[in-house]
């Protein structure tokens, strides 16, 4: 089984072009899955395995504790590589056929008022470089609704400065533009006509921004500054730079924007993963007539 498992993985690789994300992704379900399958001594390789087994594995990963959308990437893995069985005619039958993806109750993400948006904004203040530097950062990030690993891997090619556009490489290698709001605008022009020069040191580097050594920011930098500046501005709730995430495409549907459009800027391969931030505006109408309406 290991050994149609790198085949597996060259096809993935060769053939399908798979981030290297994904694929260790894929890896760690999948060889999660072959151990599974040789603690039981009746099955001898991949043809013995049936939809009852294959129920009996997404039981226990489950049981384990694994959240129902960990569940559900893990039975996405086996999808794919049962597909794959069955397109070299290694097996005739797929035990996943009549196997539909769980119904998930996912958590409602994190997100924080537009007030409060404000505030962690004008955190950063002052107009030396690491000011200017992080309030450009912080200003793109909520302006885009972009990640954080998005975030420090932009270059300097990453900005269209003619129509004032984003190019992101998201999760998978997919590409996406997102268009930048002219405060995000400005800020970034600024930091890189007046700070960025300064931070290079003499260095050679395309990346966008830049931390005080002149090389790029690690994820946990930034989480620093973003939690650092939450603090400062007094929030109670935790904030992180997923919450930018979260509080960018809440606010859009809160304002008007439709789904599909929504869908297109976070990158979301599928609507049903946009469709959480629906329930955040939901939520919003009922705390609103709950506070408002005389009956309510």
């Amino acid at each position: 089984m290991r050994e149609l498992l790198g085949k597996y993985f060259d096809y993935l690789l060769i053939e399908r072009g798979i981030a290297q994300n994904t694929m260790e992704s894929y890896g760690r379900d999948l060889r999660r899955f072959i151990s599974f399958i040789q603690e039981k001594k009746e099955i001898s390789d991949v043809k013995g395995v049936n939809s009852e087994t294959i129920i009996e594995y997404l039981t226990q990963i489950r049981d384990e504790g694994l959240a129902a959308n960990s569940v559900n990437r893990a039975l996405a893995a086996l999808r794919g590589f049962y597909k794959y069985l069955l397109r070299e005619k290694i097996i005739v039958d797929n035990p996943l056929a009549n196997i539909e993806l769980a119904k998930v109750w996912m958590k409602l993400p994190d997100t924080i008022s537009k007030e409060e948006m404000k505030t962690i904004l004008a955190q950063p203040g002052g107009q030396n470089n690491a000011a200017l530097r992080n309030s450009a950062m912080l200003e793109l990030l909520y302006a885009t609704g972009i990640r954080v690993s998005e975030l420090i891997n932009l270059t300097m090619n990453s900005i269209n400065w003619q129509v004032g556009f984003l190019i992101v490489m998201g999760k998978g290698s997919k590409e996406r533009i997102v268009p930048v709001g002219k405060v995000a605008y400005d800020c970034v022009r600024r930091y890189v006509d007046d700070v960025r020069p300064k931070l290079m040191q003499k260095k050679m580097t395309d990346v966008l921004f830049l931390n005080r050594f002149g090389g790029k920011f690690t994820r946990q930098g930034f989480w620093k500054i973003v939690v650092g500046y939450a603090r400062k501005a007094g929030l109670q709730k935790k904030v992180y730079p997923h919450t930018f995430r979260h509080s960018f495409a809440s606010h859009l549907l809160e304002g008007g924007a439709d789904l599909r459009t929504v869908q297109v800027m976070l990158g979301h391969s599928d609507i049903s993963t946009t469709q959480i931030y629906t329930h955040l505006t939901r939520e919003k109408l009922k705390e609103v007539h709950q506070k408002y309406h005389p009956r309510s």
